[in-house]
């Protein structure tokens, strides 16, 4: 299939639009999510593997799902077949599965949120807010997360309403589970985006989505395989400990384990990539990831540090990428 700048470089019978349809429309995360990768993308096209693109590589594997902004430029720039996405997020996941399912029936939710949303003032729209996180949260024991419902399209719905609506689409959980993420101040924000999540609905149509561990993904994998790992950064400093994605912790034994599971991957024969925050930004004598990953290469990369209230505090600051393969 001859490459085009917008259109889905897949086999239409394994992962295509809905509606069988190639499409010019460029989708892009649903979700605003702290340490998404979409300013990082042009150079992370340079980091994949040759093989992605001499169509070699057949599977593509992401263990740490998030905004999906890795996902999302693969599935529309290069030829693979078969996507398997995975979060320990049981509401990313959940969200994910209603788009892929049932998106139509989600849009219908969504205008009503902005329809009534866009029509407050600044004060209301502060109210309406809290009282939208307050009943998310207290409802969030009355959803069975493990068998796909109607109830899972109001859950999708809201948690999108709140991440558009929400301070910095800032997506942060206590150890409780609870979204604790304060008000934006959003003069008119998307909070229904129809297109798109119709064109990541397509994108999502034959692609496996589970809600898991990211050691699970051994189970799965495939030969001519490509992982990217996007774990929960390792806080650069004690200030910059930002990782409550969900109530699950991930501190270093976890970032270690990770990197054991990268060295099996590797054995196995899979093409891999990571990414995760550089302690030597801080401290240059910080050898963390260079130790845990010394068999494999290491780049550094410059990134936008967004998740700070202070505005002059958000700089540029490197980040770490690790692949098993060499980069030409």
């Amino acid at each position: 299939m001859s490459k085009k700048k917008g259109t889905s470089q897949v086999d239409n019978s394994k992962i295509r639009i809905s509606n069988n349809e190639i499409t010019d429309y460029t989708a892009r995360p649903f979700l605003k999510w702290a340490g998404g990768k979409s300013q990082l993308l042009p150079k992370f096209q340079e980091l994949y593997p040759k093989q992605l693109q001499q169509k070699k590589i057949k599977n593509y594997y992401e263990p740490f799902l998030g905004s999906g902004a890795v996902f999302f430029n693969i599935i529309q720039n290069y030829h693979i077949e078969n996507a398997y996405l995975y979060d320990i997020n049981d509401e990313l996941i959940l969200t994910y599965k209603v788009i892929q399912k049932d998106a139509d029936r989600l849009l219908d939710f969504l205008y009503r949120y902005q329809n009534e949303y866009l029509k407050l003032d600044k004060h209301q729209r502060q109210e309406y807010f809290y009282a939208q996180r307050t009943n998310y949260n207290l409802q969030r024991f009355n959803i069975d997360f493990n068998k796909y419902s109607d109830t899972w399209l109001s859950r999708a719905a809201q948690l999108i309403f709140l991440n558009r609506t929400c301070f910095n689409g800032l997506y942060r959980v206590n150890s409780k589970g609870e979204f604790n993420s304060p008000a934006g101040d959003y003069s008119n924000p998307t909070i229904c985006d129809e297109k798109n999540l119709k064109t990541v609905s397509g994108l999502l149509s034959n692609v496996i989505i589970k809600k898991s561990d990211f050691k699970e993904l051994t189970t799965d994998i495939r030969p001519d395989s490509f992982v990217y790992f996007d774990p929960p950064y390792r806080p650069i400093s004690k200030t910059a400990s930002f990782k409550a994605y969900s109530k699950h912790n991930f501190s270093d034994k976890e970032q270690i384990e990770l990197a054991q599971l990268f060295k099996n991957l590797n054995k196995q024969g899979a093409k891999l990539m990571l990414s995760n925050s550089d302690p030597k930004n801080i401290d240059p004598e910080d050898n963390f990831f260079d130790d845990i990953y010394n068999e494999f290469n290491i780049v550094r990369v410059p990134a936008k540090r967004m998740i700070n209230s202070n505005a002059s505090k958000r700089g540029i600051i490197n980040e770490i990428v690790v692949t098993n393969y060499s980069i030409a």
